[in-house]
C-alpha cells in the first residue's frame, strides 16, 4: 500500500493495445518523456492508459445525467494506478475544427477583444453602447445579415450556367442542370411553359434567358412526355426551378461531396458587398480602438497586434489598461511558441495540427492550473529548432507551476532536456510493449536493446555515410510567385534529386510547395481549361514538361470512418476477397469476392452491418459500444466465415499485421507488393483491418506513399511531402528516408518541407525560406547544397544544420 504522499505515479499491469502487462513508477512534478519506435506502446502508456484512467476517475464524480453530454474515453485495460493527480490532454486532434472556428476563439483572445471594443472603444457621437456579444460575427447580435458572418456570398452568372451559348436546351446549353431525369425533367417542364427548347440559347430574348436562369418563382405544370417507343410514358405534375436557385440549394444543402463540388464549379465566392468581408454588421464596424476596427485588429499578425495595444493601453483610461494589459499578457505566451505570425481572424481549418496543439497549450499556460498533470502529443512536431527552444521554456513553465508534464516526444533535443525518461519497445506492434527504461535519460546509454539509444548518444566511432551529391537533370523555375506571405519570389526546384524546403513556422514553406509548386503542375495536367490554380500565384512558370506525374502526399486521413482502413485503401482487401472466392468451399456454395465484404449485405453480419460492434444505449449515460452479440466483433455472418483460407477466416485475415500477413501470403504477388511497401515504409505493426480512424497523420501518409510505391511508375514523377517524418522515431525516420532517396535514385524527383535537420543534411539541395515568419518571412534566404545553406550569415536554419553536418 503507497502512501498518499507518494511522489510517484504507480502503474500495475497495463494491458491497454499491445502493452505486456506493463508496471512503471513515474515521478509526479517532473517533465517526463515517453519514447520509442512508432507503434511502440508509448502513446497507448501516457494516453491511453494513464490520461484515460485519470479522465475516467473524474467522470465518476460528475453526475450521471451529465456525463452523457460529455465525450468520454473507455476504462482503459490496467490492473490499477496510484498516485495519480487530475490530467490535461493536448493530443494532435486530426478532426477538422469548423469554418467559423479561428484562432482567436482557440486561444479565446477573441473575447478579450470584444470586451476591449465594447468597453473602452471609440464610439461614434450619439451611438447606442454595445455588449460584448455585437462585436462576434458568430452572435445573432453581430453577423452581417446579408452573409451571416462568413465574409464571403456565392454568386452566379449566364456565362458558368451556360458556358456555349451556341447549343440549345435540348442540345444542353445549361451546364449546371442535374443530370439524368432531374434535368430532361426541367427541360420537358420549361417547354410546358412555352419557352423554345430547340434554338440556340443566344438567339433567346434576354428577358426568357434572365428568367430561365434566374427566377424565384417556382410554377408547376402538367407535364405531357414525348412517347418514346415500347414505353408508356404518363403524364405529371412538374416544378421548375431556375438553374441559379438549383445550384445555391445544392451547394448550401447536399450532403453528397460530389453534387457539392459540381454545383461550386457554378459558383464565384466574392467578399459580401454588405460587410465588405468583415463579417460583422455596420454598427461594430463604426466603433475604433486605437483607430482601427475590430476586423482591422484581428487581421493583424499577433505580433504587430501586440505593438498597436501596448501603444494604445499605454496612456488609456483604467478600464482600457487592464483590458490591454491581459490581452498583451495572453498573446505573448503564444508568440512564445512561435506563433506570432497569425492573426485572430485565421480560420482554424487552414492551421496543422502542431499548430493547434501549441494555441491550446498557451491557453492552458494562462490558466494558472497546478498540481495536474499535462499529457502532450509530440508538441514539437512541425517546429523548426531555433522554436523548440520557446516549447522547452513553455514546459518548463508549466512544471514549475507545480505541474507534471508528460510529453509523448520524437525530437531528442526535448528528450535531452527530460527530467525522466521512459522508453518503450524495442520494436512495435506486438514486438514491442515493454519498458526497457524508466529513469533518468543518462541511464538509457545502459540499455542496448532500446532503438532510442543511439540517437540519444551518437557514437562518434560510427560517423554518419556521407552521400554523393546528385547533379540535377533540369530545373522547375517559378517566377514572381504572390501568395499569403511569399510576395515577388522568384524560386528554382531542381529535377532528378532529393529537395529539402525549410525555415521557421510561418516562413512560407508549404504556401510555397503544397500550393504554388504543386498547383502549377495541376494546372499543366488539368490542361488549360483547368482554374490555373499556381497560374494565378506566379507570373511565369519553366520547365514543368519534365515532369510527366505529380504525387502530392499529405498527412491528411485516409477515411473518415472505421469502414475505410489500411486493407481497403491499400487496394489489397480486393485481392483478399478475391483469394476466399477462389477456394473450394467458397466456390461450391457459390460465394463471389462480393460475399467476403463487410460493407455490402450477404457476408456481413447484419446485426452490426458488418461495423464489429453495436451501440448501446444507457439511461443517463452516453451511448457506449460494445462488440456485436451476434459476430462478437468479426463482422460476418457465421456461413461466411465458414469459409478459411490456409486455415484463417476472413475476419482472422484482418486481424493479422502487415508483417504477420507478409508471411501469409507469401507466394501471392498481388499481396506480397502491396505488403512489402508497407513494410518498405516502416509499417509492419498495423493490423490489415486498423480502422482508418485509429491512424496518426503519420502513418496516414506512409500508407499513401505505400500505395504509391506499389504502382507501376513510368516516366518522371515529381513526388511532394509536407513534413514526411512528422510523428517518426529517428529510426523510422531512416526506413522512410531510404524509400524516397529510392524513388530519387530510379530518376524520379522528391521534395520534402521538412525541420528535421537529419534529413535536411542528406538532401542533394536545400531551399531555406524566412528570416522569420508571417510578415517577418516569405523570403528565400539561402539555397544551395546543405553545406552551403549551413554557412548562410541570414539563415535561422544555418546553425542547427551545420551542428549535424558537424561543421
Amino acid at each position: 500500500m503507497h502512501s498518499p504522499h507518494d511522489p510517484y505515479v504507480r502503474v500495475r499491469g497495463a494491458r491497454e493495445h499491445n502493452l505486456q502487462d506493463v508496471n512503471v513508477d513515474i515521478p509526479r512534478d517532473t517533465l517526463t518523456v515517453f519514447t520509442g519506435v512508432s507503434g511502440s506502446g508509448k502513446s497507448s502508456l501516457a494516453f491511453g492508459t494513464i490520461y484515460a484512467e485519470a479522465q475516467r476517475r473524474y467522470f465518476e464524480s460528475v453526475a450521471p445525467y451529465a456525463r452523457r453530454l460529455i465525450h468520454q474515453v473507455g476504462a482503459p485495460a490496467v490492473g490499477e494506478i496510484t498516485g495519480l493527480p487530475p490530467a490535461v490532454s493536448l493530443e494532435q486532434r486530426r478532426s477538422a475544427p469548423g469554418a467559423r472556428s479561428s484562432v482567436g476563439t482557440v486561444t479565446t483572445l477573441s473575447n478579450s477583444l470584444r470586451m476591449l471594443f465594447s468597453r473602452a472603444g471609440e464610439y461614434p457621437t450619439g451611438a447606442e453602447r454595445l455588449d460584448s456579444d455585437s462585436f462576434s460575427p458568430n452572435t445573432a447580435a453581430g453577423a452581417c445579415p446579408e452573409c451571416h458572418g462568413l465574409g464571403r456570398i456565392h454568386r452566379t452568372d449566364e456565362e458558368l450556367l451556360v458556358p456555349d451559348p451556341s447549343l440549345s436546351i435540348r442540345e444542353g446549353a445549361i451546364a449546371a442542370w442535374p443530370g439524368a431525369w432531374q434535368g430532361k425533367n426541367l427541360r420537358d417542364v420549361l417547354d410546358t411553359l412555352g419557352y423554345d427548347v430547340d434554338r440556340p440559347w443566344r438567339e433567346l430574348a434576354a428577358k426568357d434567358r434572365e428568367w430561365i436562369l434566374s427566377t424565384d418563382e417556382q410554377p408547376v405544370v402538367t407535364v405531357h412526355p414525348v412517347r418514346d417507343a415500347g414505353r408508356i410514358q404518363r403524364p405529371y405534375q412538374g416544378t421548375y426551378m431556375s438553374a441559379r436557385r438549383y445550384v445555391l440549394h445544392t451547394f448550401a444543402d447536399t450532403k453528397s461531396r460530389t453534387l457539392r463540388a459540381k454545383a461550386e464549379r457554378f459558383l464565384t465566392s466574392v467578399p459580401c458587398p454588405v460587410c465588405g468581408g468583415s463579417r460583422l454588421r455596420p454598427e461594430a464596424m463604426a466603433v475604433t480602438f486605437a483607430g482601427r476596427t475590430i476586423a482591422e485588429l484581428a487581421a493583424l499578425p499577433l505580433s504587430a497586434l501586440a505593438e498597436v495595444l501596448a501603444g494604445a493601453g499605454a496612456g488609456g483610461e483604467e478600464t482600457a489598461r487592464v483590458l490591454t494589459g491581459d490581452l498583451l499578457a495572453r498573446i505573448g505566451t503564444v508568440t512564445e511558441l512561435g506563433l506570432g505570425y497569425l492573426s485572430l481572424d485565421r480560420t482554424a481549418p487552414t492551421l496543422s495540427s502542431g499548430e493547434l496543439q501549441r494555441l491550446r497549450l498557451a491557453t492552458q499556460l494562462r490558466s494558472g492550473l497546478f498540481g495536474v498533470v499535462y499529457v502532450l502529443d509530440e508538441p514539437s512536431a512541425g517546429l523548426h529548432p531555433a522554436d523548440t527552444e520557446s516549447l522547452l521554456g513553455v514546459l518548463g513553465r508549466l512544471k514549475e507551476a507545480g505541474n507534471s508534464v508528460f510529453v509523448v516526444e520524437h525530437q531528442m533535443d526535448v528528450v535531452r532536456r527530460a527530467d525522466w525518461l521512459v522508453d518503450v519497445g524495442p520494436l512495435a506492434g506486438e514486438h514491442g510493449g515493454r519498458v526497457l527504461h524508466s529513469g533518468p535519460p543518462e541511464g538509457l546509454a545502459e540499455v542496448p536493446e532500446s532503438a532510442t539509444r543511439r540517437f540519444l548518444f551518437p557514437s562518434e566511432d560510427e560517423p554518419e555515410p556521407v552521400r554523393e551529391t546528385r547533379t540535377p537533370s533540369g530545373w522547375i523555375r517559378l517566377s514572381k510567385v504572390e501568395r499569403h506571405n511569399v510576395r515577388g519570389v522568384d524560386a528554382a526546384f531542381p529535377l532528378g534529386v532529393f529537395t529539402a524546403v525549410t525555415g521557421v513556422s510561418g516562413s512560407g514553406k508549404s504556401t510555397l510547395v503544397g500550393q504554388v509548386l504543386a498547383g502549377a503542375l495541376a494546372d499543366r495536367e488539368a490542361g488549360e481549361e483547368a482554374a490555373g490554380a499556381g497560374e494565378q500565384f506566379c507570373a511565369s512558370a519553366s520547365g514543368l514538361e519534365a515532369v510527366d506525374r505529380l504525387v502530392q502526399v499529405d498527412q491528411k486521413p485516409i477515411g473518415r470512418t472505421p469502414r475505410s482502413n489500411l486493407a481497403t485503401y491499400t487496394g489489397l482487401f480486393d485481392t483478399v476477397r478475391k483469394l476466399f472466392a477462389r477456394t473450394e468451399t467458397a466456390r461450391e456454395r457459390g460465394y463471389t469476392a462480393g460475399r467476403f465484404s463487410f460493407n455490402v449485405s450477404g457476408g456481413r453480419c447484419e446485426t452490426c452491418q458488418g461495423e464489429g460492434f453495436v451501440s448501446v444505449e444507457l439511461l443517463f449515460l452516453p451511448n457506449t459500444y460494445a462488440p456485436c452479440p451476434d459476430c462478437h466483433g468479426a463482422r460476418y455472418n457465421p456461413e461466411t466465415l465458414e469459409v478459411t483460407l490456409r486455415g484463417l477466416t476472413v475476419a482472422q485475415v484482418l486481424d493479422l499485421t502487415v508483417e504477420s500477413a507478409a508471411d501469409f501470403f507469401s507466394g501471392t504477388p498481388a499481396a506480397e507488393r502491396a505488403l512489402t511497401t508497407l513494410l518498405d515504409v516502416g509499417l509492419g505493426y498495423l493490423r490489415l483491418g486498423q480502422p482508418a480512424t485509429e491512424l496518426s497523420g503519420g502513418e496516414a501518409q506512409r500508407i499513401k506513399l505505400a500505395s504509391e510505391l506499389q504502382r507501376t511508375r513510368r516516366g518522371h514523377t515529381l513526388y511532394l511531402l509536407d513534413e514526411p517524418t512528422t510523428g517518426l522515431h529517428p529510426a523510422d525516420v531512416e526506413v522512410l528516408m531510404r524509400q524516397l532517396h529510392g524513388l530519387v535514385d530510379a530518376h524520379n524527383t522528391v521534395v520534402v518541407v521538412e525541420h528535421d535537420m537529419a534529413v535536411v543534411a542528406g538532401a542533394d539541395h536545400v531551399i531555406d525560406l524566412g528570416p522569420g515568419g508571417g510578415d517577418r518571412g516569405g523570403r528565400i534566404v539561402a539555397t544551395g547544397t546543405p553545406q552551403e545553406v549551413a554557412r548562410s550569415a541570414e539563415s535561422l536554419t544555418a546553425p542547427y544544420l551545420a551542428k549535424t553536418l558537424g561543421s
